[in-house]
């Protein structure tokens, strides 16, 4: 519509200044849909198919299928039972998350003021559409592509959607070009983009994925990374499948070598199956995702992707913006310089449009900057009064009225140093030296000058001018984000601070919060282009402050560092910040910021704070080491399966577990404590460790030790105590024996995994570590003496009597002192 006057445009449109009619209305909304940025959903049933296609899964349905095949329909029942009781829980899970995107996008509904049938009315921004005549003042969002009708002093900020970081002058009167790029398009408005100034009247052209807006979110199309948690998790889950297939097909070897029977072979197979699966893993990973979720919703953090709970742990870059985030993002007076105080203070009231309410930030600090200097700017204005004004220029970055005072006429300019000193006469001494000082101590600086004229001027350069004075300002970092930068630093996060705000300012702020420190390095934008990958690489080593950044080159920081195994957390509020926000392992959006940068991101923060974000870090921490301690945990009881019935196939013994009993322990001990890990305190502080990969933590050196450890303990006493017990008693009982103690024996590893430390040093304090695993132990408990009492023929077992106890207990109090001897051993 750029191309057309607004007459022709009211008349393509089908519309006119009085508005159109509300059935009228309901007719095109049915005919162009809302106005909203719809991203691609994803079917509620792929969402459940997902649930049944991990490697852990996928080997219980094996497992099942073989114990179908070989008659046992039962055991067969109770695996499948297990999968779907696993599959709902997860889908269920997943769906509430979906569900929290939705609720997401209903608190960041914009409201519009349109003429309908010659009335002024105020409706949801989704329900415009074309033909609409809006109305716009300064402090709003345009809801739709928009061709002015009418525009008064319009400014508009379009950096959302051109990176620009000066607002743009609009005209509604110019016709341009019909090939005319975006930037130049000064009659239209674009949706998503910021009204600075002026007001406006225009008609709506374009809505939803039509407008530029919609355009730029087909264009997102680059995948976004999975988490460090979901790769690792999947990267354990083939290896462990791996292990697997090794240790079963040496055992097969061994069982033909033996002579066993096919049938007991493969009930064998079943059982070892089962026995390798930590079903519960993928369960209490999303129930510590999720408890960290609500925890972090709680300090006005919301989470779009339940993973991205986790992934700010391992992160070790934080790539942040300045202004809102860092700073308060309200401009104060920091510091003047005035020649001629008077005049300066004249000056500031008078060249200003705004009022303390309302207005550009900047005019909005001046006002309140007078009134702390005792100076009635409302009385000036109504003593000089405006006869001319330039409006400001982003061209020549500058501003002039001229006002009366019944007696003369005086010239005020407003605006950058360096276009008001092409006005000026004789220039005070050391002016410019004053200027570069405030400037490197982070303030934007305006100057400001005067002149007494005889008439209104034809062209502002032609009018020699007098220097009054220089106003310094400020936006303020925000209380906390110095010692959260601390924090950052001593939990070995590197912090970069990326904005479109000058070196100086950039560098001044990033020095107030502690970013940019001695040795690190400060640069431009534009000075990225003149390195390779790997160069930039080795310079992001260094740099803590980029200015007059462009969104390629935050997008490009960030593939860089991605590209050498870092884990990145990246920032932002603008439509050109999506691309970044995407392909960041975290893309973290302000609340305030556009809707397209809270899509392409997986956590929105209400509280426009860095110290938000590294609280979070300590949340992403604690769950990164409680679904360590859960894997090891759940390992050790699988590692015990194994190797408890291996050792009884190789040395010719019966099965001391069958797969059912097997699938009863996972439920009775592992179902009933891994749920309580993500509950679990932290042990010391997260934040003076450094950042670890989820992959390192969950499958480290450490943790397979204390795997090893554990299992060969369980297994290798259990064999013995097996041993023993069949000399003494039928095999049932020897069977039942073996099944219970297995099952208390694997509560002993529980309480001993849950803490670091040793349970002895300090039992109070462990206990209070995580008490929900006592209260799973007694649900356990209760449990399994109602299946061994009431049903023990659904699980192989027999009922048993006191002389038994010694028995049942005896391994798992060996096993419960070997770990806490282990604990003091290693410390």
């Amino acid at each position: 519509m750029h191309y057309k006057s607004p007459e022709e445009a009211l008349k393509e449109l089908k519309s006119s200044y009085e508005g159109i009619g509300e059935e009228e209305a309901t007719v095109r909304l049915k005919l162009y849909g809302e106005n909203t940025v719809e991203e691609e959903k994803e079917s509620t049933i792929k969402v459940f198919v997902r649930q049944f296609t991990n490697p852990f899964v996928l080997i219980l349905m094996v497992a099942g299928f073989l114990a179908l095949l070989l008659g046992d329909p039962q055991d067969a029942l109770v695996v499948y039972g297990l999968i779907l009781i696993n599959g709902l829980i997860g889908f269920y899970q997943e769906m509430k998350a979906i569900t929290s995107i939705e609720a997401l996008k209903s608190l960041t509904a914009l409201k519009s003021r349109v003429i309908r049938e010659r009335k002024e009315k105020e409706i949801d921004s989704r329900f415009l559409t074309v033909g609409d005549i809006v109305l716009l003042r300064e402090g709003d969002v345009v809801p739709a592509d928009i061709r002015l009708l009418e525009a008064w002093g319009l400014l508009v900020d379009e950096s959302l959607l051109t990176g620009e970081s000066l607002p743009v002058e609009k005209d509604a009167g110019r016709v341009l070009f019909e090939d005319a790029p975006i930037y130049e398009r000064v009659n239209c408005l674009f949706k998503g983009t910021v009204v600075v100034r002026g007001k406006a009247m225009g008609v709506v052209y374009a809505v939803g994925r039509n407008t530029e807006l919609g355009k730029i979110a087909r264009r997102i199309q680059e995948k976004t990374p999975e988490s460090p948690l979901t790769k690792a998790l999947s990267s354990f889950g083939k290896r462990w499948v791996g292990v697997l297939v090794l240790v079963l097909s040496i055992l097969l070897l061994v069982g033909v070598w033996q002579g066993r029977d096919l049938k007991s072979l493969a009930f064998f197979v079943v059982a070892q199956l089962v026995s390798a699966v930590p079903e519960g893993l993928p369960i209490v990973a999303t129930i510590a995702l999720v408890v960290g979720a609500i925890r972090l919703s709680r300090e006005k953090v919301l989470v779009k992707y339940l993973p991205a709970v986790e992934t700010l742990g391992s992160a070790t870059y934080i790539c942040t913006d300045k202004t809102g985030t860092i700073t308060e993002g309200k401009l104060t007076v920091k510091d003047y310089v005035a020649y001629d105080k008077k005049r300066l203070f004249l000056a500031s009231a008078l060249c200003n449009d705004a009022d303390v309410e309302k207005g550009d930030p900047l005019e909005v600090a001046l006002l309140r900057w007078l009134e702390t200097q005792k100076v009635n700017w409302s009385a000036l204005r109504k003593a000089y009064e405006r006869v001319w004004e330039h409006p400001f220029d982003t061209k020549r970055r500058l501003m002039a009225v001229v006002v009366s005072d019944g007696s003369h006429l005086e010239l005020y300019v407003k605006g950058a140093f360096e276009s008001i000193v092409g006005l000026c006469g004789e220039l005070p001494e050391g002016v410019h030296e004053t200027h570069d000082y405030m400037a490197e101590e982070g303030l934007r600086v305006l100057a400001f000058a005067y002149a007494r004229v005889e008439e209104v001027p034809t062209a502002i350069e032609k009018v020699k001018v007098q220097l009054m004075g220089f106003v310094g300002f400020l936006d303020p970092p925000k209380e906390g984000v110095k010692e959260a930068v601390k924090q950052a630093r001593s939990a070995g996060i590197r912090v970069i601070m990326i904005t479109g705000d000058n070196l100086l300012t950039a560098k001044a702020v990033a020095k107030m919060v502690g970013i940019y420190q001695k040795g690190d390095i400060a640069v431009e934008g534009k000075d990225l282009e003149r390195y390779s990958d790997e160069e930039l690489y080795q310079l992001l080593k260094r740099v803590s402050v980029v200015a007059r950044a462009t969104p390629e080159d935050k997008y490009r920081i960030v593939k860089v560092l991605q590209s050498k195994g870092e884990v990145v957390a990246v920032t932002g509020d603008g439509a050109n910040d999506a691309p970044a926000l995407r392909v960041a392992d975290l893309g973290i959006a302000m609340g305030s910021g556009s809707q397209s940068a809270k899509e392409a991101s997986k956590m929105v923060i209400l509280d426009n704070n860095l110290a938000v974000i590294v609280n979070a870090v300590r949340r992403g921490r604690l769950i990164t080491k409680n679904i360590a301690k859960v894997i090891r945990y759940l390992l050790s009881t699988n590692a015990f399966e194994i190797i408890y019935n291996s050792l009884a196939i190789l040395s010719g013994l019966p099965l001391p577990l069958y797969a059912t009993q097997i699938l009863w322990i996972n439920l009775a001990t592992d179902g009933v404590q891994d749920k309580a890990y993500p509950f679990t305190k932290y042990e010391g502080d997260p934040m003076k460790e450094k950042p670890r990969h989820p992959a390192q933590v969950f499958t480290d050196r450490d943790q397979f030790i204390k795997v090893a450890y554990n299992g060969l303990l369980m297994g290798i006493a259990h064999y013995f105590l097996f041993l023993h017990l069949l000399k003494l008693y039928p095999y049932e009982v020897a069977l039942t024996i073996s099944f219970t103690s297995a099952v208390i024996s694997q509560w002993s590893v529980g309480i001993q995994e849950v803490g670091e430390r040793p349970f002895f040093k300090n039992p109070i304090e462990y206990i209070k570590l995580n008490p929900y695993l006592y209260l799973g132990i007694s649900v356990g408990l209760l449990l399994h003496l109602m299946v061994i009492t009431l049903v023990p023929h659904y699980l192989h077992a027999v009922r048993l009597s006191v002389e038994h106890i010694p028995y049942l207990l005896f391994v798992p109090a060996l096993t419960f002192f070997a770990v806490e001897l282990r604990k003091w051993l290693f410390r």
